[in-house]
């Protein structure tokens, strides 16, 4: 009989609240559901919320009785933020976290590389903000609790998964004994520890890597930015590496690099990391100055991946799917990308509007964008956490070479979590002219933002279903490109077709919303020339076709690519 914990955690700054186990004797009735998915981190909420989104509902099982232990995920890119505000909760994030822009490299007390990566007029969002991860599970589950489509229950554990024809037996255990639902889809969002994983016995590919990093929040009061601060050989840890985030509430986080062969246990000692939190703060110049511990554990960086996400009717997505090292923020941020994936998919499967086929293409994609990330990963985390004796003496050239020569500070980046690109998607269409534009986002890109007004972006209006970007100085869009939209969405997919009017026109006839771009600006960054080009773009936001012009014919053979039979 599963006891979760049930007294709040822990925490100088954040109040836990414990929420009530959902218990199947005060809800009776069959247990079939069409989507159940386990684990409500950040990846499993959000993925949740894009299928309710799509209006398919889902159940969410959650072996604990309160949002995850510790700041954890902490960075979070403007990729993420716009997935966030498809899903509801970015304004709470930007209320609440520090947003930055810059990065730097510290070595022997000397700043040698600074990451730039600036905020543009047509960005919403900044580049990075930093928020702790229970802040933005909190709101996650204030999303997910108000959201009809979504049933959450708390304090239920999955002790065994067990495929049978087409549907998936769950065997969950609660505070009052154990209970059985069937779903025709579950999606494992169990972490890094996934024990659906395991009980499947699916392994993982890719490299571990034996250096290990202390993390550790402490409250304290310095004046510096929000700002990344790497610092390299120090003298209080030579060889290894710390790195340091501002976040709110007063809380900063330390990950300092432990020597080879320090057990992880005694590294969590009082006393151990007293001394070493002192060590760093006496050699950045605030030595003396109070602070108080929060929380701290120990990682491994690790740059795994499964080599497949959809194993019959069980799908996997975030730590559960990949692990990741944290060095370019790679975990919680790619994992937003898996649920946006994967969201308009499975509700469309779930729906009967789309076949399985189109479940592979979230396999695909995030797989291929795993595998580009283990492999970068794997450059940052050399550098950080040299595995080898030539490694290091490689590393330890770098650095002395930094201090004298500009051009190496470059290597010092840490090549940071973005949005992939899925060029060779199988949902691309083939019968466009993708290749002939010379600017916009090309074959599987996310859409790129635009200031149409001082608080009106473009993607503030886009999201729920397809979107065709049409671009005209008329005022009305053709009937034939209309009857193949409307032809869409009687198989039950949902299709906004928006027009892009380089006229301040209130109306277009045949479209849903209508943009004004007299000034030019969202042509200028889609690479438009002339009336009648567009952009279809994907539910999760990816383009899958564009054109120069288009037909009705092309835009016909696009839908059917992006959506397979």
């Amino acid at each position: 009989m599963h006891q979760p914990f049930a007294e709040p955690r822990r925490s100088i700054y954040y109040q836990y609240q414990v929420h009530k186990p959902w218990l199947a004797s005060r809800h009776p009735g069959e247990q079939n559901h069409p989507v159940v998915i386990v684990g409500t981190g950040p990846v499993g909420l959000t993925t949740a919320l894009e299928i309710a989104r799509h209006g398919q509902r889902c159940v969410v099982l959650e072996s604990e009785l309160q949002v995850s232990e510790g700041s954890r995920a902490i960075v979070f890119t403007r990729r993420s933020m716009e997935i966030l505000q498809q899903v509801g909760v970015a304004q709470r994030v930007t209320e609440t976290g520090l947003p930055w822009c810059y990065g730097n490299s510290i070595y022997r007390g000397q700043r040698v590389f600074r990451m730039e990566n600036a905020r543009a007029d047509d960005d919403r969002f900044f580049p990075m903000i930093n928020l702790q991860q229970q802040y933005l599970e909190e709101y996650l589950v204030d999303a997910v609790q108000a959201n009809p489509l979504i049933e959450l229950r708390w304090g239920n554990r999955v002790n065994k998964v067990e495929q049978k024809g087409e549907q998936v037996l769950v065997e969950v255990d609660t505070p009052e004994g154990s209970y059985e639902l069937r779903a025709d889809w579950l999606v494992a969002c169990d972490g890094a520890r996934s024990g659906i994983r395991t009980a499947m016995s699916l392994l993982m590919e890719g490299a571990s890597y034996e250096g290990r990093f202390v993390i550790a929040d402490i409250r304290i009061d310095l004046p510096l930015p929000t700002e990344r601060l790497a610092f390299f050989d120090p003298s209080w840890n030579p060889g290894n590496t710390i790195l340091m985030h501002r976040e709110p509430h007063g809380i900063w986080r330390v990950d300092y690099q432990l020597p080879a062969g320090e057990d992880p246990e005694d590294a969590l000692r009082p006393e151990s990391l007293k001394a070493r939190i002192d060590a760093q703060l006496e050699m950045i110049g605030f030595g003396g100055t109070p602070w108080e511990m929060d929380w701290s554990s120990v990682y491994s960086a690790r740059a795994l991946t499964l080599p497949d996400y959809v194993h019959g009717r069980v799908i996997f997505a975030g730590d559960a799917a990949h692990m990741l090292p944290i060095f370019g923020v790679r975990g919680a941020n790619t994992g937003f990308q898996d649920a946006q994936g994967l969201g308009w998919r499975l509700a469309l499967v779930a729906k009967g509007v789309a076949s399985a086929a189109l479940l592979q293409s979230y396999s695909s994609e995030r797989v291929g964008a795993a595998r580009e990330i283990v492999e970068e990963a794997g450059k940052s985390t050399r550098f950080m956490a040299p595995p080898s004796r030539g490694f290091r003496l490689l590393r330890d050239a770098v650095l002395s070479l930094s201090l004298s020569q500009p051009f190496v500070g470059p290597l010092y980046h840490w090549r940071t979590s973005r949005p992939h690109e899925y060029g060779n998607s199988p949902l691309n269409s083939m019968g466009d002219d993708n290749l002939l534009f010379k600017a916009g986002p090309a074959h599987g890109a996310p859409p790129l933002n635009v200031r149409f007004a001082p608080d009106s972006y473009l993607l503030d209006h886009l999201g729920g279903g397809f979107d065709l970007l049409y671009f005209t100085s008329g005022k009305a869009i053709a009937a034939e490109l209309q009857a193949v939209v409307a032809g869409v969405r009687a198989r039950g997919v949902a299709v906004r077709l928006v027009a892009v009017s380089s006229h301040a026109a209130s109306a277009i006839d045949g479209a849903d919303l209508v943009l004004d771009d007299s000034e030019g600006r969202c042509r200028a960054r889609y690479g438009v020339m002339a009336d009648g080009a567009a952009y279809l773009l994907r539910p999760d936001q990816h383009v899958c076709a564009r054109w120069m012009a288009l037909d009705a014919n092309r835009l016909q053979a696009a839908f059917k690519a992006a959506l397979p039979a």
